[in-house]
C-alpha cells in the first residue's frame, strides 16, 4: 500500500459559523448531503461536527490534489462516522472519477476538534506504485 496523497485542513469553529448563517450563498446545502446532515442531527455539537467535515472535506480534495471546482465538488466528499468507529470517506461524482484515475483504493482520515478549532488529515492509499521525488 502507497501513499498516493496526503492532505490537512484546519478550521475555525466560529467562521465556519458565520459561513453556514450568510442568507447571501448559504453553506450547508452546497457542501453536505442529507445523509450527512442525519448523521450529524442538531445537537449541541453540531457546528463543531460540520466544522470537522467540512476540515475532513478540504483535506480530502487536497489528499487528491484538487481542490474544489474543475468538475469536483465539496458534496462530492461524504464523511460518514459508524458509531464507535473512526470516520469514512465516500467519494461520488467527480471526486470518485479523480480517485480512480490516480489510483485511490482506500482513505484513512483523522478529525480532531480543540479550543474552537477543527482539524483533519486525510490519507489517500492506493496499490499504485509511488513516483520518485525529482532528483531522486
Amino acid at each position: 500500500m502507497n501513499i498516493i496523497g496526503h492532505g490537512i485542513d484546519l478550521v475555525a469553529v466560529e467562521e465556519l459559523q458565520r459561513w453556514i448563517e450568510d442568507p447571501r450563498d448559504p453553506l450547508v446545502p452546497r457542501c453536505f448531503v442529507k445523509t450527512e446532515l442525519d448523521e450529524i442531527g442538531n445537537g449541541e455539537d453540531r457546528i463543531q461536527t460540520l466544522a470537522g467535515r467540512f476540515a475532513a472535506k478540504e483535506a480530502v480534495l487536497k489528499a487528491l490534489g484538487t481542490g474544489f471546482g474543475a468538475g469536483v465538488a465539496l458534496s462530492d466528499v461524504v464523511i460518514h462516522r459508524p458509531p464507535g468507529a473512526p470516520p469514512e470517506v465516500r467519494l461520488l461524482r467527480g471526486a470518485a472519477k479523480v480517485a480512480s484515475d490516480r489510483g485511490v483504493t482506500s482513505w484513512r482520515l483523522s478529525i480532531s476538534h480543540s479550543a474552537g478549532l477543527a482539524i483533519a488529515s486525510a490519507l489517500a492509499l492506493g496499490d499504485a506504485p509511488q513516483e520518485d521525488a525529482p532528483g531522486v
